[in-house]
């Protein structure tokens, strides 16, 4: 008898501990949508963000699988963000506060919901769940090759059985690399004409729609047109319904198509020409000219030289590929930070001996820079050189111009012409 009650007890617990326990979702409970969020303030959100949303209707919670985590805070992160070995993560937190922030900075968001069959959505669920584990979490951030665009765009393809990448994996892209980056850079001159200056040649050749979805805009707009076969042979559009939960106010747009900015450059670039045009003239009138043309050709050579000398440190001492095998490096080189002493020494010379030798100097050192942007020009002819840096040899050639051949005798030139024209 009481061996009876005890196994009676012992099985009206078990039903008690079963039913105390949180129900199985089934497939048929979870929806799965992608978030995209429009750019944001920093630079490294103006190329949007992506997310995987999966919502649980038994639960009632909306969790969003995040792949573009970092934190400043991580160890050494400057020094290997420099070294181009950014350790990027993978979680999983709470859609509605996600969103909320998004929105608080004024960020576009756009929900996809997919329509994909229930044991897809497991198996979906169940490989975002395996992500985020500390031990899988994390990935070393590549920005074209592996984002948190392109790891939204390998689960799509994992959902679709392959057949997202089989579409869209040999389809010509719409631009390069580089063009696709200037969409969204536009509208900083600075930042625009820095970053195309230490990108490489690598980025200017033809790509596949696939590559294009390092961005999320482009992820976007592919599953919106996407269709596929499911199990049972029914072909179904993958995204069933979209909805855009907030529009941004006064953000600079991304263009549809990438501007042509060598003109901008151009212009800019002879701008800075005639204010030295004007200096040369003065400094024939006074010492204030001198002055004024020495210290101008040490501030020239100070941002140039700096860029150069990054330059030559993101190809030789780093793994940030995409400035790799970069013409730029012709033209412009540390040497240029030579410029910096004797621009001084020009402007503040004790005497006309003295001048003479760093203007010499300088002149050399401006003429071995219209030299190398004259090659790079030539070696552009060619298709193993090709880069697209016209917006780079513009800015300088108008500069280098005036201070290699000024001394030739644009001199007088120049004043006469500037001012009978003023």
């Amino acid at each position: 008898m009481r061996k009876r009650i005890l196994f009676l007890f012992l099985i009206l617990m078990s039903l008690i501990a079963t039913a105390a326990l949180p129900a199985q979702s089934r497939g048929e409970d979870l929806t799965l949508r992608i978030v995209v969020a429009g750019p944001g303030d920093e630079l490294y959100f103006w190329f949007g963000h992506i997310a995987l949303v999966i919502d649980d209707a038994i639960s009632g919670q909306s969790e969003l699988y995040d792949y573009g985590l970092f934190s400043f805070q991580n160890e050494d992160f400057f020094y290997n963000f420099a070294l181009g070995r950014m350790l990027y993560s993978c979680g999983v937190s709470n859609t509605r506060s996600n969103i909320a922030v998004y929105i608080n900075h004024d960020r576009a968001i756009t929900f996809y919901t997919l329509d994909l069959p229930p044991e897809t959505r497991l198996r979906v669920r169940d490989f975002a769940e395996h992500n985020v584990l500390p031990e899988n979490s994390d990935y070393y951030y590549h920005f074209f090759r592996d984002n948190c665009s392109t790891r939204i765009r390998d689960i799509i393809d994992i959902a679709t059985d392959g057949q997202f990448r089989e579409k869209y994996g040999n389809a010509p892209g719409r631009f390069t690399l580089r063009q696709h980056v200037r969409r969204h850079t536009w509208f900083s001159p600075f930042i625009d004409w820095t970053l195309n200056f230490w990108m490489g040649q690598d980025i200017d050749t033809p790509i596949t729609v696939w590559d294009d979805m390092f961005l999320p805009s482009e992820v976007a707009t592919r599953i919106n047109e996407f269709t596929y076969t499911g199990s049972d042979g029914v072909t179904r559009q993958l995204v069933s319904g979209s909805e855009i939960v907030y529009r941004s106010v006064g953000r600079p747009p991304v263009l549809d198509q990438p501007r042509r900015q060598w003109p901008r450059e151009l212009a800019f670039g002879i701008v800075i020409m005639l204010v030295l045009g004007v200096f040369y003239y003065v400094q024939t009138k006074s010492l204030a000219g001198q002055i004024l043309l020495g210290l101008s050709q040490s501030l020239i050579g100070l941002f140039f030289g700096v860029a150069a000398l990054t330059l030559y440190f993101l190809n030789l001492f780093t793994n940030h590929d995409y400035a790799y095998h970069n013409i730029n490096m012709i033209f412009v080189s540390p040497l240029i930070l030579a410029a910096v002493p004797l621009g001084i020494r020009y402007a503040f010379a004790p005497n006309y001996v003295a001048r003479e030798r760093a203007e010499l100097l300088l002149r050399l050192l401006w003429i071995l820079v219209l030299l190398g942007i004259v090659v790079s020009m030539l070696l552009k002819l060619l298709p193993w050189f090709w880069q697209a840096n016209l917006v780079d040899e513009m800015l300088m050639l108008p500069i280098v111009l005036i201070l290699a051949l000024e001394p030739l005798g644009l001199k007088e030139l120049i004043g006469r012409v500037f001012w009978r024209w003023a």
